[in-house]
């Protein structure tokens, strides 16, 4: 692990991006209240509150998603590579986070079934197991590649963490 930054060298408008179930919400909740910016769960931008995972109209998405950027402070977990140019033009720093698979699958599992509130989840939480998800997870095992790629375009700060021990890391020296 290289040395970890100084909190305030990342900036108002933090990205933050990773594989599912890597930890992006909930370090998104820690940052934003540690900041005092707003915390926005793409996720609950993109899917229906009350729903099961139900996504919005593309076009409904998008206008939260760019109104939500249009914010002065905020931190922002999700990928959704579509909008991500947008965002990352507005963004000034940004964390990837990952972690093994296996890990990964059995965060989602005991998420979806032992917690009942959790950061980013949606409005009225109706979440179940969903093999579609859990392919999903498999699929993006290697997702941070591109992502790295995409972020060091930016010429941002960027923050890659490669595992659970190394987030940790962060949250200790940034007093999360």
């Amino acid at each position: 692990m290289s040395q970890v930054p100084p909190l305030a060298a990342m900036g108002d408008r933090i990205v933050i991006m990773g594989p599912s179930n890597a930890g992006k919400s909930t370090l998104c909740v820690a940052l934003a209240r540690k900041l005092g910016a707003t915390p926005v769960h793409l996720d609950q931008l993109r899917h229906l509150p009350g729903t099961d995972w139900q996504l919005r109209p593309d076009a409904q998405f998008h206008q939260l998603h760019d109104e939500a950027i249009r914010g002065e402070r905020w931190v922002m977990d999700g990928n959704y590579s579509v909008l991500l140019p947008q965002r990352l033009q507005r963004a000034t720093g940004v964390i990837i986070l990952d972690d093994h698979f296996i890990r990964r699958h059995l965060r989602y599992l005991r998420r979806t079934l032992l917690q009942k509130r959790r950061a980013g989840s949606l409005e009225g939480n109706k979440d179940s197991v969903k093999w579609a998800m859990i392919c999903w997870i498999w699929k993006t095992r290697r997702s941070t590649d591109r992502l790295n790629l995409l972020a060091a375009e930016t010429g941002l700060l960027v923050v890659f963490c490669r595992s659970l021990h190394e987030v940790k890391a962060h949250y200790c020296a940034w007093a999360l």
